[in-house]
């Protein structure tokens, strides 16, 4: 079976060196002939934990390989997935395969799309003339453990009523139905319709932990013990129950923007994710108060940040909360310097020349009037702290996530601030 992955950003790259991982050749397309040429030549534009060692296992055996030749490569497969990182050329993209599609073959929109995409781009599929079916298969792939999430989904989502479409899918998908990961097929509104919902959801999970972390702080409770005990409450489960500055994510914002869109449409009113939107943007502004307890003013203020990046694992910082943050601080009048371990170019496309970068943590330590640990790479937790000590002008570590030893800081003459941290 040919299979053709168009689109070489995050998306695409991810889900076809994951599909070529299966033993399955996979071709991944795209119109930009620079990216194809970048990763042909195994270079990959960003980090993502075990995404290389996949894409160079894959291309060494001949099980991937990267093309601009979209339309002779659609003619030969019986599968296309339709995997760009952005939703405004999915319908102009779809109705291009269209055109050259083989009749029979199949079109999956893993693209994160509103309600009804799909629908529509079957309807013009279909006066056009064509035998292409059209599936809507939303991914949910999380930065920083992408891979993971890939190969041990949840479920796996197809919006489709065709029973022999449902067939096709299975044998791709061999590797993980025969572990027992469910399969959900529903219409094509309500697959689109689960994404935008899971966000939704998460962004609510989210919102009400950095409130109660908010809450813990004026009780004199810890922050960190109530996440785990919740999180271990089999109702709930703990991941993206930790408190922290807010939401972060390359599709987080289109995907509540989407459904809060779709919601007006149709006069219903969502007042809980409204709320839970409000939260999370007071939380980074909150970050600012908290710091500014302890530094009143931050004009000529120097600032270092650990972390740039929306989660650990990936140079993403497509909607990430520590840029955010770190462009607030820049408006208050502080100089910033930063260190990340992969995010710093991505990070230096968004911040410019606001924010200087740093090629180590120390170095980001080095004569700054405090540390913001913003991002929760598991490297920033084993940093030398009696060095970095050394290296501050004032030991003041605001830690937004919750991730270092608290009280060990503290015994070493740290001022620490967590979020919703006894003490804090």
């Amino acid at each position: 079976m040919q299979i053709v992955v168009y689109g070489a950003g995050y998306l695409g790259t991810v889900l076809s060196a994951c599909l070529a991982d299966f033993g399955t050749p996979i071709v991944c397309c795209d119109c930009d002939r620079k990216k194809i040429l970048s990763l042909a030549q195994g270079y990959i534009p960003f980090y993502e934990k075990n995404l290389e060692e996949i894409i160079k296992r894959n291309v060494r055996a001949g099980r991937l390989t990267y093309s601009t030749e979209i339309e002779s490569q659609v003619e030969r497969s019986q599968v296309i997935y339709l995997a760009q990182d952005d939703a405004e050329e999915t319908e102009t993209m779809a109705l291009r395969i269209a055109q050259v599609a083989s009749p029979g073959s199949l079109l999956l929109i893993c693209t994160p799309t509103p309600v009804g995409t799909v629908t529509g781009i079957t309807k013009k599929i279909r006066a056009l003339g064509q035998g292409l079916a059209v599936v809507s298969h939303p991914l949910t792939l999380t930065e920083g453990c992408a891979v993971e999430d890939f190969n041990w989904p949840d479920r796996l989502l197809f919006g489709t009523g065709s029973p022999q479409v449902i067939s096709t899918l299975k044998i791709i998908y061999r590797p993980l139905v025969m572990r027992g990961t469910p399969v959900i097929v529903t219409n094509p509104e309500t697959a689109e319709l689960v994404r935008e919902a899971v966000t939704a959801f998460l962004a609510t999970k989210i919102s009400f932990i950095n409130e109660m972390a908010t809450l813990c702080e004026h009780v004199d409770a810890d922050a960190v013990d109530l996440q785990l005990a919740l999180g271990l409450d089999k109702r709930i489960a703990p991941r993206c129950l930790q408190a922290g500055v807010g939401m972060g994510g390359s599709f987080v914002g289109p995907d509540i923007a989407n459904l809060t869109a779709l919601a007006q449409r149709s006069g219903v009113a969502l007042q809980v994710l409204t709320a839970a939107q409000a939260v999370s943007e007071q939380h980074n502004e909150r970050t600012m108060r908290k710091i500014a307890e302890v530094m009143p003013t931050l004009h000529d203020k120097r600032v270092g940040m650990l972390g740039l990046a929306v989660k650990p694992h990936t140079s993403s910082v497509t909607g990430s909360a520590s840029v955010a943050l770190a462009r607030h601080l820049v408006e208050k009048g502080a100089a910033v310097q930063a260190y990340d371990p992969f995010a710093m170019t991505q990070a230096e496309r968004e911040l410019e020349n606001a924010v200087a970068y740093c090629d180590s943590a120390y170095k980001a330590a080095e004569g700054m009037d405090a540390l913001i640990l913003a991002t929760g790479w598991p490297e920033f937790r084993s940093l030398d702290f009696a060095k970095v000590k050394t290296l501050l002008k004032r030991p003041l570590i605001v830690d937004t996530k919750n991730l270092l030893d608290s009280e060990r800081l503290r015994g070493m003459g740290f001022e620490y601030m967590g979020v919703g941290r006894m003490h804090a």
